[in-house]
């Protein structure tokens, strides 16, 4: 059972009044002002909704992109809170920065129920240092802290983490849905229960196979990790991409499935292309006919297939990662298929990583998913059995 302490352990009574310092995670594309996909806007919105019913006096934080501790106007949270104020039906002040006496100012001002969106911050390279002095700025505003920002919670830094040190800090109901979700998969999961493990580079996965292995009937491996393992079996990859010093560990998981009796399904198929930028000369091979001057970009329908019948039956699925490179559409046959094979199973279905995510949205799919993480690193965290600084810091039952 997840341990944390909920903002709704919590009496209203308790909030009613008081500062709360909210990190969301309202790291939204924007292209030239203007919002592309506000879905984590949206999930934000019930703790928001949560704290101002409550009286709470709320003062909102995020970041957006990766401005490096630099003030960069195409990463200011204007769009955002123009977005907000839509959704909420209520008027959203914006601050131009985090700390100072013009925020401590606005924060005296506020009136129950009302919020202050500071502004991106990671404008502030003290905030990915987790400096403690600008960790103490920020927990000097509030009365208490609820940490929401689940993608951004195995980041060790000063509003994700350094802050709770000096504030009582509490899990936003976005965070409490997540810990739930994914303590479900590790701890009691309906079986059988497949894990679809794709992406390009298999050491960010190598820790979360290994904790699935004796939690899992069946694991699924697609995009251009599974060249290492591949390879690590003895195939000719041809140019496909691979992580030689990952070959040994690949062994490792290999010789564990056998002695765990773990279905391991490697591509049986793959889209192959004489260079990356070469789609128009792609073609479908067997896995074992992968020629030296080619390499391969996505599954292909023998593959796809095979993950069918894999997932027939099925009563938890997992998925994290593209089956190819994703992102060039001529190479996401494989990812899309996955995505819609999901929607017909009746299964549970756990989605964490953005091209997992972003395959299910191009398909109109997300009404079908049982759960869509807001954070890919965050969920490959905590499934790999990491302590996440932004989680290890909240308030126990």
């Amino acid at each position: 059972m997840n341990p944390k302490k909920s903002l709704q352990n919590l009496a209203k009574q308790a909030i009613k009044g008081k500062r709360v310092f909210l990190r969301a995670d309202l790291n939204v594309p924007i292209q030239r002002g203007v919002i592309k996909d506000d879905e984590r806007i949206i999930a934000s919105l019930p703790t928001i909704q949560y704290l101002t019913s409550c009286g709470a006096k709320v003062i909102l934080s995020s970041h957006l992109g990766r401005p490096h501790g630099q003030v960069v106007e195409a990463l200011r949270l204007n769009p955002i809170a123009e977005r907000l104020s839509s959704y909420l039906k209520i008027p959203i002040q914006k601050a131009d920065s985090c700390v100072g006496p013009e925020i401590e100012e606005k924060v005296s001002q506020l009136k129950e129920g009302d919020v202050l969106l500071l502004e991106n911050i990671r404008f502030y390279s003290e905030e990915s240092e987790n400096d403690p002095e600008f960790a103490k700025k920020l927990a000097d505003l509030a009365d208490i802290y609820v940490q929401d920002a689940f993608g951004t919670s195995h980041r060790n830094h000063a509003s994700t983490a350094g802050i709770a040190h000096y504030l009582p800090a509490y899990a936003g109901l976005l965070m409490m849905k997540e810990l739930d979700c994914f303590d479900s998969l590790l701890t009691q999961p309906k079986h059988p229960f497949v894990a679809i493990i794709g992406g390009a580079k298999i050491s960010t996965k190598i820790g979360v196979i290994k904790k699935l292995l004796p939690i899992v009937d069946v694991v699924i491996i697609g995009g251009a990790m599974a060249f290492t393992f591949l390879k690590a079996k003895g195939y000719e990859i041809g140019k496909s991409l691979v992580d030689n010093d990952k070959l040994e560990e690949a062994r490792d998981i290999l010789n564990a499935v056998d002695k765990a009796r773990v279905r391991f399904i490697l591509p049986l198929d793959q889209v192959v292309v004489p260079s990356f930028d070469q789609a128009d000369d792609k073609q479908i091979v067997d896995i074992t006919q992968i020629s030296a001057d080619k390499m391969g970009v996505d599954i292909g329908p023998k593959t796809v297939k095979e993950i069918g019948h894999a997932l027939t039956g099925a009563k938890t699925i997992f998925w994290n990662g593209p089956m190819g490179a994703f992102e060039v559409d001529a190479y996401s046959y494989g990812t899309v298929q996955v995505a819609k094979l999901l929607a017909k199973s009746d299964s549970i279905t756990v989605v964490g990583g953005g091209d997992s995510i972003s395959a299910i949205k191009l398909s109109k799919l997300e009404d079908q998913m049982t759960h869509l993480s807001t954070g890919g690193g965050a969920s490959l965290a905590i499934l790999s059995g990491q302590s996440l600084p932004g989680i290890a810091i909240l308030e126990e039952k």
